[in-house]
C-alpha cells in the first residue's frame, strides 16, 4: 500500500514540473515606445534642454569672468586679485549647486510623470502574460533571467495593448 501511494504522489509530483513559461519584458522599452511614453520623453527633453541652456549661460560668465581675471591680475593688488578668484570660486560652486538641483528636478519630474503609466501598465502586463498562459512574467533589467527552457517576450504585445487601451498623443 506504500509503494502504490509512493508511486502516485511521485507520478502528481512530476506532472507539477511540467514546463513553466516565463514571460519577459522590458519596461524601458514599453515607456520609450508608446505614445504616452513618447510624450513624457518630449516633455523630459524640452526641461533638460532649457535647463541646460540656463546652465550654458552661467558658465559663459564663469568663462568671462576668468579671462577678464587672467588680464587684470598682473596689476591688481593683493586683495583685490584674492577677491576676484574667491568670487569665481563661489560663481563655480553656484553652479556646481544648480546643476545638481536640475538633475533632482528632471529625476522628479521623470518619475511624477512615469508613476501614471506604471500603474496603467501593471494590469495590460497581467493581461497579455494571461492571454500568452505565461506562468510568470519578469521584469527584464529588474530580473536578469539568465536560462529559462520555455520564455517568451512579451514587450511588442504589450506595448500594441497599451496604445489600444490609451491612445494618447505622439
Amino acid at each position: 500500500m506504500k509503494i502504490i501511494l509512493s508511486v502516485m504522489l511521485l507520478t502528481f509530483s512530476l506532472s507539477g514540473f511540467s514546463a513553466t513559461l516565463v514571460g519577459l519584458v522590458d519596461i524601458q522599452k514599453i515607456i520609450t515606445s508608446i505614445k504616452e511614453g513618447k510624450t513624457v520623453q518630449s516633455s523630459l527633453e524640452k526641461s533638460f534642454n532649457d535647463k541646460k541652456s540656463l546652465l550654458k549661460k552661467d558658465e559663459e560668465k564663469i568663462k568671462k569672468a576668468q579671462e577678464d581675471f587672467k588680464k587684470q591680475s598682473m596689476v591688481l593688488a593683493e586683495q583685490a586679485r584674492m577677491t576676484k578668484e574667491r568670487e569665481m570660486q563661489e560663481m563655480m560652486m553656484k553652479l556646481q549647486n544648480k546643476t545638481m538641483e536640475y538633475q533632482r528636478e528632471i529625476q522628479k519630474m521623470e518619475q511624477d510623470l512615469k508613476k501614471p503609466i506604471l500603474e496603467k501598465l501593471r494590469p495590460i502586463i497581467d493581461e497579455v502574460s494571461k492571454a500568452n498562459a505565461v506562468d510568470m512574467t519578469f521584469e527584464l533589467s529588474a530580473a536578469p533571467i539568465v536560462y529559462a527552457q520555455s520564455k517568451k517576450d512579451l514587450t511588442e504585445e504589450v506595448i500594441k495593448a497599451y496604445d489600444k487601451k490609451y491612445p494618447g498623443k505622439k
